[in-house]
């Protein structure tokens, strides 16, 4: 288990971004910004409890609204900074995919849509992270595939090397069968049908950052050029996030 995991009744894939090395010799910073998968889940007032003594204050939801409609928030609390920026534009149900397909090259498809249409929302991501005061958690469903992709870029945007970036992605596979388990509870009598639901192998990442290199010159390229982040917003992200 990741000693970066933080353990919750209802959230099985929650964990901090601290601890990543940095090329430049720093370390991002452990209690500053947490990846999960939904905090709809957290109806339990020991869980809530627990996320408030993390000192988290702003959460990004990077869910459609229509998932959020249907399967609930974050519960308010004082002081709850919540933003909803769905990154993905283009749904699709991974418990139906094709068994026949390639799974990493189809995610890391998924991947590439999701870095050419949701640049505005992606940029809101940031920028609300880079703003922060105070602790931040980013979720989307099951924490793996949104959530993967904002996690890499902001590594990116720290320094960190491309090896750890998938070390970190791959984490999510401690949480595969509670994913499983919980897709089975949600829909009773129905089949899995795509056997690679809820992985989140190290392929699917660096293929991922492989294709943005590819199109855009480097992650780092899209970052700034595309995304739009300039030297100073992405130096203000490094003294919040990287220790001295």
């Amino acid at each position: 288990m990741s000693t970066r995991h933080i353990e919750f009744e209802a959230l099985h894939n929650f964990r901090d971004l601290g601890g990543c090395s940095a090329t430049d010799g720093r370390t991002v910073r452990r209690g500053l910004l947490y990846r999960s998968d939904s905090l709809g889940k957290l109806t339990s007032r020991a869980d809530l409890e627990r996320l408030q003594a993390l000192g988290v204050r702003t959460v990004i939801d990077l869910r459609y609204d229509w998932e959020i409609a249907a399967k609930g928030r974050v519960p308010d609390f004082d002081g709850l900074d919540f933003h909803n920026y769905s990154i993905e534009h283009r749904p699709y149900d991974q418990a139906s995919i094709d068994p026949e397909l390639d799974p990493w090259r189809y995610l890391a498809d998924r991947f590439a849509e999701v870095a050419e249409d949701g640049v505005k929302e992606i940029r809101q991501t940031l920028d609300v992270i880079i703003a922060a005061e105070a602790p931040v958690v980013f979720h989307c469903m099951s924490g793996k595939d949104r959530t993967g992709l904002i996690a890499a870029l902001v590594l990116t945007l720290l320094g960190v090397s491309e090896d750890d970036i998938a070390a970190d992605f791959a984490l999510t596979e401690r949480a595969t069968p509670h994913l499983i388990a919980d897709w089975h509870a949600t829909h009773p009598g129905q089949t899995l049908r795509w056997p690679s639901y809820g992985r989140a192998p190290e392929t699917v990442i660096r293929l991922a950052l492989a294709d943005l290199a590819s199109r855009y010159g480097s992650v780092m390229a899209y970052l700034t050029d595309t995304i739009g982040l300039d030297h100073d917003r992405i130096g203000a992200l490094r003294s919040r996030l990287l220790t001295s």
